[in-house]
């Protein structure tokens, strides 16, 4: 489990932009490890987790983007039925929300990464370090 930075780039809710974005982003060498796109009537969020979130702002924002970070964690995550219950239910006895999460794999994959927004980052990574996941 790690903290990482999650890139939240608000754009318009029409065809190419993801594109447009993706492609600032290779052209620069920047991987995306992780991704959710959040629609509404107007815009989107794009919520990026990438290999060099630093040189990534900077490129969106020159672009015109509105770009917001935050912290996440990165949880490596078992493919066993029960694990994602076991990880709210315990979160969810030490008062910690889950804002938001992302993630997923291959059913033939044995792992996957679970990307999570929480009310309290340190307090839930003393809480999922105890859990056998």
């Amino acid at each position: 489990m790690r903290v990482c930075k999650q890139l939240a780039v608000f754009v318009a809710n029409r065809p190419g932009t993801l594109a447009q974005v993706s492609k600032i982003l290779a052209q620069e060498g920047i991987n995306i490890l992780g991704l959710s796109v959040a629609d509404a009537v107007d815009h989107a969020v794009l919520r990026l987790i990438v290999s060099d979130p630093n040189k990534a702002i900077h490129l969106l924002e020159d672009a015109g983007l509105l770009v917001l970070d935050t912290d996440v964690l990165a949880l490596k995550l078992q493919n066993t039925p029960g694990n994602i219950s076991k990880l709210s239910e315990a979160l969810a006895n030490e008062n910690i929300n889950i804002a938001y999460a992302y993630g997923g794999l291959d059913e033939s994959n044995s792992e996957g990464t679970l990307y999570l927004k929480v009310s309290d980052t340190e307090k839930a990574k003393e809480v999922i370090s105890k859990l056998a996941l």
